[in-house]
């Protein structure tokens, strides 16, 4: 199973139900009526536009994340807009652009990182000489 795969909500329709009255021989008792008309899914499962939308909502958190590593926490939020870039991208966000700047930026993070690491031999780093 996927990332992009969502369970697809069934419902029967009134020539369903006649058709199963009809092979069963009979009308369906409440018991059965009441269980057929539940939902074999999760009721607190995200609907597919919602699911586009925190996409979306990934895609854009990547992309600040990205920025704002670039100057703090680039340990840290480097990999953190990966992750998300990522997510964004196979969830098929509607920002792939933004969602690909968000990786590249993260990407970035992590270069700065390592010629900081390699310039002053520590993770720390300071603006002053």
């Amino acid at each position: 199973m996927t990332l992009t795969d969502f369970p697809r909500r069934v419902t029967a329709t009134d020539s369903d139900a006649d058709a199963g009255s009809r092979v069963g021989g009979g009308a369906a008792t409440g018991a059965e009526a009441a269980v057929a008309s539940v939902p074999a899914e999760d009721a607190g499962a995200p609907a597919p536009r919602a699911a586009g939308r925190e996409a979306d909502g990934l895609a854009v958190a990547s992309f600040v994340l990205g920025l704002l590593g670039l100057l703090v926490f680039n340990i840290l939020l480097g990999p953190a807009a990966i992750v998300m870039a990522l997510l964004a991208l196979a969830r098929r966000t509607g920002r792939p652009g933004r969602a690909r700047l968000g990786l590249a930026l993260g990407v970035a993070d992590l270069a700065v990182l390592a010629a900081l690491v390699a310039a002053n031999g520590t993770v720390s780093w300071n603006l002053g000489g």
